[in-house]
């Protein structure tokens, strides 16, 4: 490996800070320029294009030591190479768009460098005061802790592991689970992060029921408690009870009022997967909908998707800070805490979740709700909505498409028909349309299946989206249907 470090002359002590600070306050004003510049533009162009073959050479590491001149060159050459959400038309999955605004935060973030698993420091009192406000929005009781997390994924192996832990009453902590034959239950369309926190949390994939759903796409809440009963009679434990709070392929909401009752009457943990879901408290068209998530024992939710901070930062709210704190608290001795300096602070947080070194996400989450406030990021959630419907309605007058499933909230999924095709075929000229969409790099939409049938599906959490932009998708799904169709 070639490297341009230079050795240093005996008895020296170097750093890494530059050595002019001015040249590098111009280089970073440069760089700031051409990221604000990059973020001013971002409606314009593709929306997703492919990297180069080459980039892979520009990132090789065979060479270090090079000059910062060089260093930022190439850095700048990722920028037309990101997955699309910033853009108005990226539809694809469930991805927030950013803003400008969290530029400013990262900055801050990046200077104070702030590791927040313990210590008594500012960044720390600041997750404290948005973990308070969450609380607040989900109406959950003073008592109630949280965590800032990477995303929903880390979020619910905190909440399951409190579920599990508590259901043995933390003997599992040192002793594991021993022959305790442990099941929870959601529904056919949860999130596959759930399955996942089975596995990793030794529950094993298969301790996880998948409730079938109703023509609603809503877990059947009958067939929960036929499964329930009969898992008792086998001789199972049942703890938990996982709810969905915006599905992943039809963005439906499971009765949560319903299932709290039940978790409650069965002495279950009832989780909530409120990824994107959740943060409709803040609509008003929406809210009524969430009735029962302030009966949650956990909720698992992101910011990154809904409330269009950059990526990533996710949140656990647990409603027992005692139980919270016991499943995680262990102090070693290098970790003691102390009534005063910075040792201090009360409850640090790696007592509450897995990691020890954690990043300073909750500036950024504090700033965009500081900024842009409950009212505005409200009303963006319930335009996303109205863009779907108004999808819907495009889809439903349109006579080469076809609606698979009622727009819930803010996904929309449907297919192109062609009568001589054969459901396969259907299928392959579906898939093979969305495909073609991000080759050209006019809208990123993604695929699912409804009903064995392969869907367009369009997920819109963006703040960019307008309409046009989906007068604009059914223009081009139209045509590179024909295209497709004409050249086989």
């Amino acid at each position: 490996m070639t490297s341009y470090d230079q050795t240093p002359p005996p008895f020296s002590e170097d750093s890494l800070d530059p050595s002019d600070w001015n040249a590098f306050r111009k280089r970073l004003h440069a760089m700031v320029d051409t990221a604000v510049d990059k973020m001013e533009h971002t409606r314009e162009g593709r929306v997703w294009t492919p990297p180069p073959e080459d980039m892979k050479d520009a990132f090789s590491l065979s060479e270090t030591g090079v000059p910062p001149e060089s260093v930022d060159s190439i850095m700048r050459e990722l920028l037309p190479y990101g997955v699309g959400n910033t853009h108005p038309r990226f539809f694809g999955w469930v991805h927030g768009a950013g803003t400008p605004s969290n530029l400013v935060a990262d900055i801050i973030t990046a200077a104070i460098n702030a590791n927040t698993g313990g210590r008594n420091h500012g960044a720390i009192e600041v997750e404290r005061q948005l973990i308070e406000w969450c609380k607040r929005l989900f109406s959950f009781p003073q008592d109630a802790s949280g965590l800032i997390v990477s995303g929903t994924s880390m979020a619910t192996i905190i909440a399951l592991k409190a579920a599990r832990d508590a259901h043995l009453d933390f003997h599992s902590r040192a002793e594991g689970m021993g022959t305790h034959r442990l099941v929870g239950y959601t529904s056919s369309e949860a999130h596959a992060c759930i399955a996942r926190a089975f596995d990793l949390l030794g529950l094993g994939t298969a301790a996880l029921r998948k409730i079938p759903v109703t023509p609603a796409h809503q877990i059947d809440v009958s067939a929960l408690q036929e499964a329930i009963t009969a898992d008792r009679a086998a001789g199972f434990e049942p703890f938990l009870v996982a709810g969905t709070c915006g599905s992943v392929n039809a963005g439906t909401v499971d009765d949560l009022a319903a299932l709290a009752e039940m978790s409650e009457a069965e002495d279950l943990w009832f989780h909530v997967d409120g990824a994107f879901g959740a943060l409709g408290m803040l609509s008003d068209r929406l809210r009524p909908r969430l009735n029962g998530l302030e009966r949650a024992d956990s909720i698992a939710f992101d910011f990154h998707k809904w409330l269009h901070v950059n990526y990533d930062a996710g949140c656990i709210l647990i409603r027992s800070s005692q139980t919270h704190l016991k499943t995680f608290s262990d102090r070693p001795d290098y970790l003691k805490s102390a009534d005063r300096g910075l040792a201090a602070g009360g409850t640090w947080p790696v007592e509450l979740g897995p990691e020890l070194s954690r990043g300073f996400r909750a500036l950024k989450v504090w700033a965009q709700i500081a900024e842009h406030g409950e009212a505005k990021l409200g009303r963006l959630i319930t335009q996303n909505c109205d863009q779907a419907a108004y999808l819907g309605e495009l889809v439903r007058t349109t006579p080469e498409l076809e609606l698979l499933l009622p727009v819930s909230m803010q996904i929309c999924c449907f297919r192109y028909l062609r009568e001589a095709l054969s459901d396969t075929e259907l299928d392959e000229l579906n898939a093979e349309i969305v495909v073609q969409l991000q080759l050209q790099g006019i809208a990123a939409p993604s695929t699912t299946k409804i009903n064995g049938r392969v869907a367009i599906r369009v997920n819109i959490t963006n703040h960019r989206t307008r309409r046009s932009d989906l007068d604009l998708l059914v223009r081009e799904i139209l045509r590179i249907a024909r295209e497709v169709l004409s050249s086989d």
